[in-house]
C-alpha cells in the first residue's frame, strides 16, 4: 500500500501535471524523534530504573539458586534419600519460580515500553498533523517505514517536529 502511494506520487510529480506543482512533501525520522525527545529520554530512564530493580532481584534469586545447588551437590551423598529428594524438589520449585519471574519481568518491561511509546506517538501524530497543516504540507512521511531510498535533507522535518514535541511535552 505504501509503495503504491509512493509510486502514484512519483508518477504525478514526474508527469509535471498542474496539481503536482502544489504538492509539498516532507519526512521525519520517527525512531530518532522517539529516542531523542525529552519524553523518550524520560521513558528510557524510567525503563532503565525498572530494569535495574529487576536485575537486582534476578541476581539475588540466582545467588540463592546457586547456593541451593551447591548445598545439594555437597550434601547429596550424606543426605537420606527423602532429604535429598526434598532438597531437589525445593531447588526445582525455586528454579521454576526464577524462570517465571524473569519472564514476567521481561513482559512487564515490554508492556511499559509499549505504553510509553504509544503515549509519545499519540502526541507526535497530533503535532505532525498540526505542523503539516500550518506549513502547507501535502504529505509527511516516516523516513524509515516509507521505504525511501533517498530524500533531500532539505525536506527533513525531524528537528522541527522534535522541537515541537519537546515543547508540547514540557507543557504537560
Amino acid at each position: 500500500m505504501k509503495r503504491l502511494v509512493l509510486m502514484a506520487l512519483m508518477l504525478a510529480v514526474m508527469t509535471g501535471s498542474a496539481w503536482a506543482a502544489d504538492i509539498k512533501l516532507g519526512y521525519l525520522d520517527m525512531q530518532r524523534t522517539l529516542n531523542t525527545s525529552e519524553a523518550g529520554k524520560a521513558a528510557k530512564a524510567q525503563l532503565q530504573e525498572k530494569l535495574k530493580k529487576y536485575q537486582e532481584q534476578v541476581n539475588l534469586k540466582q545467588e540463592e539458586l546457586q547456593k541451593l545447588k551447591n548445598d545439594l551437590e555437597k550434601q547429596g551423598m550424606t543426605l537420606t534419600e527423602a532429604a535429598r529428594a526434598a532438597k531437589e524438589k525445593d531447588y526445582q520449585q525455586k528454579l521454576k519460580d526464577f524462570q517465571r519471574f524473569t519472564k514476567d519481568a521481561e513482559e512487564d518491561l515490554q508492556a511499559r515500553d509499549g505504553e510509553f511509546t504509544k503515549k509519545i506517538l499519540e502526541t507526535l501524530e497530533k503535532i505532525v498533523q498540526e505542523y503539516g497543516k500550518k506549513h502547507g504540507y501535502s504529505m509527511i512521511f516516516d523516513a524509515r517505514s516509507a521505504g525511501m531510498l533517498y530524500a533531500d535533507p532539505g525536506v527533513d522535518l525531524t528537528e522541527e517536529i522534535l522541537k515541537a514535541l519537546n515543547a508540547a511535552q514540557s507543557k504537560k
